[in-house]
């Protein structure tokens, strides 16, 4: 009888195909098996291999498919080797921004990541009592979620308030500052009534999202057509606000909205409407997610450099875990990226 799709023939299975060793990578970057060692100890000893040798193992290393034995690594160190990354949507297309950063950079360090949403103060204290974690990534939280830490819990927030935990590293992006740039870009272009879509969560980053808003909005003078909208109910949600906020009696012919998702909703409301963007409406999102370009027309959008913040995350997370002083890190710039979407009042 023929073998079927993926047995072996004979009743034999191919012989596996043999790991790359440490002895292997020495012998290719010119170095001892000790050097290698030190390199992937993730101890302080290491740290004493010049940075060219380091580099040229690791470029050995990746060129073989070499994994340390990560196993008896962790028992010395006594650590799990695995960072949690807990965002608010598992979703939303920003966090696949930041988990990129985060995934290329914990690489760097040997640690792996686990990512979780859904969570609240009661999981993050578990996870971080378990010894399942080496140290916790905290993405965007909303108030509601955040509890009491055990202190010796390595952590380290990403886009939240800095005054949530003085004792741990707080990341931020310049989200004030993008807002500010996309209400003022609006206000060059002539328009002097503009819709917004806000987020109805009660997370740092859209609170300082708002009170920028209302800051430029002010400065410039300009009216204000305001509607809250759910971002975890996504693009269905917008939709609906944004039928809304276009059948207004005066309605405004540019909106700013809190994500690229919504603006979507609105380019969708727009179309049955019989609304042309940026014709008829300017739109103008925040996050430049890879769906802002695809859109017709492509959007305008605060890029919020998503796959820094998760780098610099885990490079102040990978800090705390050596027990070294983690230096503050100023603001993420963020910027205006102009695109199709809008035009002259």
């Amino acid at each position: 009888m023929p073998e079927g799709p993926g047995e072996p023939a004979s009743g034999t299975w191919p012989a596996p195909v043999r790991r790359p060793t440490g002895r292997d990578v020495a012998r290719l970057a010119g170095v001892s098996q000790a050097t290698v060692s030190l390199v992937f100890s993730g101890s302080e000893a290491g740290r004493r291999v010049s940075d060219a040798t380091r580099e040229r193992v690791r470029e050995a290393a990746r060129s073989l498919g070499y994994r340390p034995q990560a196993a008896g690594r962790q028992l010395r160190l006594g650590r799990s080797g695995m960072i949690l990354l807990a965002v608010p949507n598992i979703l939303g297309p920003f966090f696949g921004r930041v988990l990129e950063g985060v995934h290329e950079e914990a690489g760097k360090h040997g640690l792996a990541v686990v990512v979780s949403s859904g969570w609240g103060s009661a999981t993050l204290a578990e996870a971080a009592t378990t010894s399942r974690f080496d140290g916790l990534l905290i993405c965007s939280p909303d108030d509601s979620q955040l509890g009491e830490l055990p202190a010796d819990t390595p952590a380290v927030f990403l886009d939240a308030d800095p005054g949530t935990d003085r004792a741990r590293p707080t990341i931020e992006l310049d989200v004030a500052g993008g807002m500010r740039a996309a209400v003022e870009h609006l206000a060059a272009l002539g328009h002097r009534r503009i819709g917004r879509l806000r987020s109805t969560h009660s997370a740092y980053t859209f609170r300082v999202r708002q009170a920028a808003f209302e800051r430029a909005a002010e400065a410039l003078g300009l009216d204000v057509v305001e509607f809250g909208v759910s971002l975890n109910e996504g693009q269905p949600a917008a939709h609906s606000v944004a039928h809304r906020l276009l059948e207004h009696p005066d309605r405004p012919r540019a909106v700013i909205c809190d994500d690229d998702v919504v603006a979507s909703g609105v380019y969708q409301a727009a179309v049955e409407l019989g609304l042309r963007v940026p014709a008829d409406l300017s739109v103008v999102g925040i996050d430049n997610v890879p769906v802002a370009a695809l859109l017709a027309p492509p959007l305008t959008t605060v890029d919020l450099p998503g796959e820094e913040l998760g780098r610099a995350g885990v490079a102040a997370l990978a800090d705390l875990l050596r027990g070294e002083p983690v230096a503050a890190v100023p603001p993420l710039a963020t910027s205006l990226v102009l695109r199709s979407s809008t035009a002259a009042a």
